[in-house]
């Protein structure tokens, strides 16, 4: 029972930042975008949020300095990709090298900031899952809010239709009056803030400081996950549950004193994102658009 209790806190614990990116990246897709540079929208956000609130003493205003940077790496990336018509797949591998650069040379030492823990009454007490799920860090709450706005803003608003028409048929979508770049500059900066987020609350809230490089691939992993669901949401947070129980694995099967191999455990998170690409981006269809960049008149 302990085992299952721990494994289970570390799983949503460490799915948590997964989720946050992995909604943005959702939607983008959704609109047509495949958002490489969703990795650097993490890392920025992570490094960003440290900064912020090494600079104001505030933990929770951290968390706005990580979504500014995940918004403004978005906002570089949609200039490049969708008014400059740059090759989207090239700028989003760029942003992620720069970013890692940048945060790896401005690399600082500061002291431990971490947002409050929130723990919801009587939920908090239920055997098993209590613990898990309802004795979080703040932040994560939010997602109970996020995920039914972003399926409503996706699946019910004029603008989530809109954005969908871009990532459908975005030249049927032009002939009816839609700015189809416009619908995916829109979208890739909701991810951005999103992705910012994520990487805020993975350095201010789980670890409390930056480490060079912490997101670790967790940006590839986010995008296997919307691959992996199918490109529904329901399915996205559930890839992002089993990546998150994969990475809880490598790190509480040592702690209770099970030998294997570091290398595999280490490996076992994006090797399973790998495997979860390879079968499910055949037998799932994405949006039809999905990565063709828009220009008017071209077919």
């Amino acid at each position: 029972m302990e085992s299952f209790e721990l494994i289970l806190a570390s799983a949503v614990r460490l799915s948590v930042p997964l989720a946050f990116a992995a909604l943005g990246e959702w939607i983008a897709e959704r609109a047509g975008t495949l958002n490489i540079s969703v990795e650097a929208m993490m890392l920025g956000g992570a490094f960003t949020a440290v900064a912020g609130a090494s600079f104001t003493g505030s933990a929770d205003l951290g968390l706005l300095f990580g979504v500014a940077a995940g918004l403004l790496i978005a906002f570089v990336h949609a200039c490049f990709s969708h008014r400059l018509t740059v090759n989207t797949y090239v700028v989003g591998l760029t942003l992620n090298v720069l970013v890692l650069g940048l945060t790896s040379f401005l690399l600082i030492r500061t002291d431990s900031r971490q947002v409050d823990k929130l723990e919801v009454p009587l939920l908090s007490d239920l055997p098993l899952v209590g613990p898990g799920l309802f004795d979080q860090r703040w932040p994560a709450y939010l997602l109970v809010a996020l995920v039914p706005l972003a399926w409503w803003l996706v699946h019910r608003s004029r603008w989530g239709l809109e954005a969908r028409a871009a990532g459908e048929n975005p030249q049927s979508a032009d002939v009816t009056g839609i700015d189809v770049n416009r619908r995916r500059r829109q979208a890739l900066m909701i991810c951005g803030m999103l992705a910012g987020l994520g990487g805020a609350y993975l350095a201010v809230a789980e670890v409390g400081l930056f480490n060079q490089n912490m997101t670790a691939g967790r940006g590839y992993m986010v995008i296997a996950a919307v691959i992996f669901g199918g490109w529904t949401l329901r399915g996205t947070l559930a890839g992002c549950l089993v990546f998150g129980a994969a990475d809880a694995m490598r790190l509480a099967l040592p702690a209770l004193g099970y030998e294997l191999t570091p290398q595999l455990l280490i490996a076992s998170p994006y090797l399973l994102a790998l495997i979860a690409m390879t079968f499910f981006a055949k037998s799932q269809r994405g949006p039809a658009a999905l990565g063709t960049p828009f220009v008017r008149g071209i077919t």
